[in-house]
């Protein structure tokens, strides 16, 4: 036992020894040992030349420079630390002040649901509408309006007398004259079923792989086709947009170029605007659309479009959902009305319109519109959107492609594959 004390004393003294070591080399690092540099500095500064003199003094400066810094670095830690030991018992202090005021609001709001109650009490009523507070949560029967609206009311609350202001009939009884009947009622109760119904079917399409498309279901579940106009003329239907677009967009386009747009749409399902920047291509079907009532779809043409999964979207097999597009969207939304709708592909070639938009080019030759199809999933599945039909989609007669192009060094020659199949205009 002798042996192992003598050990741990040794080592341990060891320790101390180095330890106390650091310490006094730290102490004569930054503090005593200035005297040895003031004397070394002295002993070689006299026989210096100018440069060396000016690099001596930086040196002695930055030498003096670190134990200031370590210094303040020591003192802002701890003056910190004080801080945050003060700030502490304010902060204690703070939450329970926050709380406190946070139950004086909840009473504050108790009181004055209490006081909204006695309000609606005082329009009469056999019975009294219960004070709708926390028990409300715990309820599902709500006052009804014959509470509210019949009987003897509020009179012995000492507030305002039931009936007060309101014609008495012989008997000297108030007279309550109400237009709320059993079928304005119901009327009510049908229109919250229906919202509620609506709210449910939105639900159920966020959850299936076409989410958007399905909520365009939801959409239209109650829409009313509008009534159109079959007694006006070409000219005046081109004339009257020319004076929309002037009125409302400060759009001003002669007469000629409308008349060529609206002819190519009679022509062809693809128009393409031609002509240099800010001559209003994008613009044209755009505010045609707006006067329509039916803004147009609009899809910049990236030029890393490589094939038709860029416009149409593509099944992921991770997430177990369709990655859908605008352009799909639009595509899927034109089969629910009559009037036009316009998708309008801007800059449409700075990718090669041939690659990204060739099934559409091959889709609109066909001479039957039943072949106008657009495979978009391989098989159908519960819940797809009702316009899906085995995974398949049936592209609209009333529907345009509008495209865009400049002609520049920047884009790519538009071929005759396409031109072929398009209405091109100069603008």
């Amino acid at each position: 036992m002798s042996d192992f004390l003598k050990f741990a004393y040794e080592i341990l003294s060891k320790v101390v020894y180095n330890l106390s070591e650091c310490f006094m080399s730290f102490v004569k690092l930054f503090i005593t040992g200035w005297i040895d540099y003031f004397n070394i500095f002295k002993t070689y500064f006299a026989d210096m030349n100018i440069i060396a003199k000016i690099l001596a003094i930086l040196l002695m400066l930055i030498l003096f420079a670190i134990p200031i810094v370590i210094l303040v670095i020591i003192v802002r830690r701890i003056i910190l630390n004080i801080r945050l030991k003060a700030d502490h018992e304010d902060n204690t202090i703070l939450y329970k002040e926050i709380g406190r005021l946070n139950r004086q609001v909840l009473n504050l709001m108790d009181e004055k649901n209490k006081i909204l109650a006695l309000k609606v009490n005082q329009m009469g009523g056999t019975e009294k509408i219960p004070y709708m507070g926390a028990s409300a949560l715990a309820h599902d029967k709500i006052p009804s309006v014959e509470n509210v609206s019949g009987g003897e009311g509020a009179a012995g609350t000492g507030l305002v007398p039931a009936g007060a202001g309101l014609p008495a009939g012989p008997d000297g009884v108030p007279i309550i004259k109400t237009d709320i009947t059993e079928n304005a009622i119901n009327n009510t109760a049908e229109a919250i079923a229906r919202a509620r119904n609506k709210a449910e079917e939105a639900a159920k399409a966020k959850a299936n792989r076409f989410p958007r498309l399905s909520l365009i279901d939801v959409k239209y579940s109650d829409f009313v086709a509008p009534e159109y106009d079959h007694t006006i003329t070409l000219q005046e239907f081109t004339e009257r947009f020319r004076l929309f677009a002037a009125a409302n967009m400060h759009l001003y386009y002669t007469p000629e170029i409308v008349r060529r747009f609206v002819a190519g749409m009679a022509s062809s399902r693809i128009l393409i605007l031609e002509g240099i920047s800010g001559t209003g291509k994008t613009s044209l079907p755009y505010s045609f659309s707006r006067y329509l009532d039916n803004p147009a779809t609009m899809v910049s043409v990236q030029p890393s479009f490589r094939d038709r999964t860029e416009l149409l979207g593509y099944f992921n097999e991770f997430s177990k959902r369709f990655n859908e597009t605008e352009f799909l969207a639009a595509l899927y939304e034109a089969g629910y009305r009559n009037d036009p709708s316009l998708i309008v592909l801007d800059e449409m070639n700075l990718a090669r319109i041939e690659y990204y938009f060739a099934e559409m080019l091959s889709i609109l030759e066909m001479p039957s519109r039943d072949e106008w199809i657009i495979d978009l999933v391989p098989t159908e599945w519960d819940g797809d959107p009702k316009h899906l039909q085995d995974g398949k989609l049936k592209v609209s007669p009333n529907i345009w492609f509008v495209g865009t192009a400049n002609n520049d060094d920047s884009t790519f020659t538009i071929t005759d594959k396409v031109y072929d199949r398009a209405i091109p205009i100069e603008i």
